[in-house]
């Protein structure tokens, strides 16, 4: 997979290793799993968050192993959605810190650039997520309610 913006080539990462079962040193049942990760989303963290904490808190180290669904599948399942994607959020919230970054330090030229490039990436999520109908069609991505939808 090549870069977006530039003509390098990716680089390869680490793989996680296969697994097909839960490992046996796991206690919690599936419906615990869910029940946590239902309260964990009620707390206001993002799901990479619910993730990390269930990993390093509550020693489930795959929540699909464990439920037989991802931590997506069961927010859905709980009719617990937020109104934009993960995602959509980290790169907003992105984009306001490299705007206020900007706005101290006018001369910071590859920082300006950068922004512009994210804000392309922005509006081209945006247009997915509009075409599958995850978004509505009325939203429209601004750096001024950017910064008040990430707060």
């Amino acid at each position: 997979m090549s870069r977006m913006h530039s003509s390098r080539k990716g680089s390869s990462g680490s793989k996680k290793p296969l697994l097909t079962e839960n490992p046996k040193w796991v206690q919690s049942s599936a419906d615990e799993v869910k029940d946590l990760v239902a309260k964990l989303s009620g707390e206001g963290m993002s799901m990479a968050k619910i993730g990390l904490v269930l990993r390093d808190q509550h020693a489930i180290p795959n929540v699909r192993l464990a439920t037989g669904k991802s931590v997506k599948e069961i927010l859905t399942e709980k009719n617990i959605k937020s109104e934009l994607p993960e995602d959509l959020q980290a790169l907003m919230k992105r984009a306001v810190s490299m705007t206020s970054h900007v706005s101290k330090n006018p001369k910071d030229l590859h920082n300006l650039r950068g922004r512009h490039l994210l804000e392309s990436k922005i509006r081209r999520l945006v247009k997915y997520y509009k075409r599958e109908g995850i978004i509505p069609e009325s939203w429209n991505y601004a750096l001024d309610t950017a910064a008040l939808q990430v707060e």
